[in-house]
């Protein structure tokens, strides 16, 4: 596993979706598996928690 930065979407409900842009993770070199380090998803959940769920997709930039 190395650190890595990359987009992730995150499906909030059956019409709205989140692409989070620039998100710390670390991932495997082989299978390309990531997995999210609990801080970094801590600040993920507290994005998610203030989208616009009204919108189909949205596009936020992740700020460590």
């Amino acid at each position: 596993m190395s650190p890595q930065v990359t987009d992730l979407p995150f499906k909030l409900h059956d019409n709205a979706i989140v692409i989070l842009k620039g998100l710390p993770v670390m991932q495997c070199g082989n299978c390309r598996e990531y997995l999210i380090q609990d801080e970094v998803m801590a600040k993920v959940e507290n994005i998610l928690s203030k989208v616009n769920v009204s919108s189909e997709l949205e596009v936020v930039r992740f700020a460590a």
